[in-house]
């Protein structure tokens, strides 16, 4: 228990670290930029482009599942990819002597993957929306994260094969479970309850 402590401190570190880096390598180039510009961009300031990024925790591959997710949001990009080795005292029962790290964008949001060994598992208390604006593409990030392993859940939720969590919903079901209407927004509440995948000619 000591070593697996110590090595989930070491990982947190090293990471933390990684992270510091490049937030203060973009405050460079940022500052650089501001200094051969007459911009007054926040960016050309230094500030930080993104404040919260999400981080995946996941056994192994971290380029891997890079991939995975940005074949499925085709308008993401993977931005950075390391390997590190764990020191001796570090590998733990699982003996695993690296891991990895990874950074990528979808949809303007960057995600940092951590792949570090099956310590940690993903569950429903943490899931991701989808904001779709028709069916079409509710159907297709439906049936792209449910394949391949993906499992579908109730009311708009599935899991990918990863096991992480999604909430795939128009965005024409908001406007009808809050209508000002007491029976739209009765029968689109009620029926919700009824379907696995949204389908909006149901809730209408």
């Amino acid at each position: 228990m000591e070593t697996y402590k110590l090595k989930f401190l070491a990982v947190l570190l090293i990471t933390t670290l990684m992270g510091c880096g490049n937030s203060q390598q973009n405050s460079d180039k940022n500052s650089k930029m501001g200094a051969a510009s007459d911009s007054t961009s926040t960016e050309a300031s230094g500030s930080i482009k993104q404040k919260i990024t999400p981080c995946l925790w996941v056994d192994k591959d971290a380029k891997a599942v890079a991939n995975y997710y940005l074949s499925i949001f085709k308008d993401g990009k993977l931005k950075e990819y390391h390997k590190y080795k764990n020191p001796p005292q570090e590998k733990g029962q699982e003996g695993q002597d690296s891991f990895e790290t990874a950074v990528m964008e979808i949809g303007d949001i960057e995600f940092s993957i951590l792949a570090a060994g099956p310590y940690f598992k993903f569950n429903e208390s943490v899931s991701f929306v989808i904001n779709c604006k028709d069916q079409a593409e509710v159907d297709y990030y439906w049936d792209a994260l449910t394949a391949n392993g993906g499992e579908e859940g109730s009311c708009g939720w599935c899991k990918d094969k990863y096991g992480l969590s999604w909430q795939v919903v128009p965005v024409e079901y908001f406007d009808l479970i809050n209508s000002d209407d007491p029976k739209v927004r009765e029968k689109a509440m009620k029926n919700t309850f009824t379907q696995k995948k949204i389908l909006l000619s149901e809730l209408k």
